[in-house]
């Protein structure tokens, strides 16, 4: 049990997780801010029959005496139970709760007033890690094979549409031409749809006998066939061919007829200094093939050792809750909190995700000693710096790793404004500091791997 010499408080954790604070609020506590308050609205309250500022404060304290001493208690409450927590260092897990076995507070009635907080207690535990613990790292090669696939993806997100002479699916070849709905003659049907260079690519139909139909296709063929079929009667599909809307497409289920204008095949880019300088650009001083390739396996590099870190991570998570052992929580306590944070989602909610929540909670507290161990803290050019890591990753998923730094710095600006990322963000950069300090303390137990094995290994 500790006590707090200004205010009337108690804490008792005789098991060490489940802490009940006791509150004892005396009419000293709160008076002198209640009659302040009180004055205050007096002097701006317009009470018919009195002068502003000049009603009685007899009349005022019955308007407005009960709802200003809630309010001032409520805020002495929070601010008390905050302090009290920081000053006798007690590791709070989720907000207080009221205690529910306790006596309802009337505060209708006069002074003293005894509030019972439920407080979630983290359990204390110890981990350290030295140079003898071994945790596996992994080496991801970077050979002539996984430069050859960057280089082919390269040059097909490059690549154009050409076109050619007959329709051949292999090469991904796409139509172009007029569909006119047909009626049960084979006539085209007087306002029928009818769509002007409407796109067609029939190596993704679903049907086999529909994609048949335009095998060997040329400019100027007439082709009749079914969409609906093709496409197995996805209505999402018919409707954005068609350009009609959805509901609409049940009522054209009929045969079509498609008369091509153009075939249109994909060509990857050549691979030379358009190529190179498209993604890497100018600056980046490449003068050949070779060059390129560098660039792409110094690329690949950076992109899989930060693969490497983020399995290394996983791999001392591992570690260290073997070490650490089973952690004991509040359990009932912490799942009052979670079912109190989640209000819409109910208790199948809190059963259902309970046990992987604790299981995130243990590693987080285990994560936040092994940041306190070496002086680790994440600062604000942290977390700026791991938005724009974020960012770049984002840009180079669709191969643009040539970006303007203002475009970088603003992405991550846009998604720092963003709540749901901001917490993301800052676990992301506590992950990487851990990381980098960790590789150096703890003994790497290097294995090489190539990418396919380690894709395998991480799925």
């Amino acid at each position: 049990i500790t006590n707090n010499s200004v205010m009337n408080i108690t804490f008792e954790n005789p098991d060490k997780i489940n802490g009940l604070m006791t509150i004892v609020v005396e009419e000293a506590d709160y008076n002198d801010k209640v009659t302040k308050q009180l004055k205050d609205y007096r002097k701006r309250a317009n009470v018919p029959g009195f002068r502003p500022g000049q009603a009685p404060m007899g009349m005022i304290k019955r308007q407005f005496g009960t709802a200003v001493k809630v309010d001032e208690i409520n805020k002495l409450l929070g601010e008390s139970l905050q302090k009290y927590i920081q000053d006798n260092k007690i590791e709070m897990l989720g907000q207080p709760l009221a205690d529910e076995d306790a006596e309802p507070v009337d505060l209708e009635k006069p002074a003293p007033y005894t509030f019972k907080f439920k407080i979630a207690v983290a359990p204390e535990f110890d981990v350290k890690l030295t140079g003898r613990d071994k945790v596996p790292y992994y080496d991801i090669t970077v050979d002539d094979k996984l430069i050859d696939q960057q280089v082919d993806m390269f040059a097909s997100r490059a690549g154009h549409y050409d076109k050619a002479d007959q329709y051949d699916a292999e090469q991904r070849d796409m139509l172009k031409g007029d569909l006119r709905e047909l009626d049960e003659n084979g006539n085209t049907l007087e306002g029928g749809v009818t769509v002007e260079g409407a796109m067609l690519m029939p190596q993704y139909f679903k049907d086999e006998d529909q994609k048949k139909l335009f095998e060997g296709a040329k400019p100027g063929d007439i082709i009749t066939w079914n969409p609906a079929k093709a496409y197995e009667d996805n209505e999402t599909q018919l409707a954005s061919l068609l350009k009609i809307e959805k509901d609409e497409a049940k009522n054209h289920k009929g045969n079509f007829s498609f008369q091509v204008t153009e075939v249109q095949r994909f060509v990857k880019a050549e691979v030379n200094a358009d190529l190179w300088e498209g993604i890497y650009g100018k600056e980046s001083g490449i003068k050949d093939e070779k060059g390129f390739r560098e660039a792409i396996a110094k690329g690949l590099k950076d992109q899989l050792t930060g693969d490497s870190d983020y399995k290394f991570l996983q791999d001392l998570r591992q570690h260290v809750e073997k070490k650490v052992g089973k952690l004991t929580f509040p359990e009932e306590l912490l799942k009052r909190i979670m079912k109190e944070n989640n209000k819409d989602k109910g208790d199948e909610f809190v059963e259902k995700n309970f046990k992987d929540s604790i299981k995130e909670l243990a590693w987080h507290l285990a994560k936040e000693k092994l940041a306190e161990a070496q002086n680790i803290k994440v600062e604000d050019k942290d977390v700026q710096n791991t938005a724009k890591m974020m960012a770049r990753a984002q840009f180079a998923q669709y191969g643009m790793t040539n970006i303007p730094e203002e475009y970088v710095d603003k992405y991550a600006q846009d998604m720092l404004k963003k709540r749901e990322y901001v917490d993301q963000v800052v676990e992301s950069a506590l992950d990487k500091k851990l990381t980098d300090a960790y590789k150096d303390i703890v003994k790497l137990d290097h294995k090489e791997i190539s990418i396919d094995d380690f894709n395998k290994m991480m799925q």
